[in-house]
């Protein structure tokens, strides 16, 4: 059976791994996503003139999302508050005992690579009903 190399557009999509994007292998500062941060997921797309990243942010206010392109790679940074209920004004509010707490709150880092026809300088995001787009031109 003959194994057919499929190249992915995207490269090396990095979860939050707290290793350095250096290729040199120096352990260079840039890229660095460290361990005491989540990772949020993503959806990554294509069209014929671009390219389409989706993440879902929900619960992170929009100002406090860092979106960074650097040698090669678009990366995430931010950071999300621990989901709360709000009370009714005035009530001082439920008293609240934690059983489950699967949302992941805190510093948020992701990276991915881009692919080689990005157009880095026409990179654009928009952040709507939780979710950050960043469509990425082809050149």
């Amino acid at each position: 059976m003959v194994q057919q190399a499929i190249e992915v557009p995207y490269g090396n999509i990095r979860r939050s791994s707290g290793r350095s994007g250096d290729p040199s292998g120096a352990g260079g500062y840039y890229n660095f996503c460290g361990s005491d941060t989540w990772s949020p997921p993503v959806n990554l797309y294509e069209t014929e003139t671009a390219y389409l990243v989706c993440v879902d942010l929900a619960g992170v206010e929009k100002e406090k999302i860092d979106v960074e392109v650097l040698a090669g790679e678009l990366t995430l940074r931010g950071h999300r508050q621990v989901p709360w209920q709000t009370s009714k004004e005035g009530d001082g509010g439920p008293k609240l005992r934690v059983h489950v707490m699967e949302i992941d709150h805190g510093s948020f880092c992701r990276s991915v690579e881009l692919p080689p026809d990005a157009a880095k300088e026409e990179i654009n995001a928009s952040y709507r009903d939780g979710l950050l787009w960043i469509e990425i031109p082809k050149k």
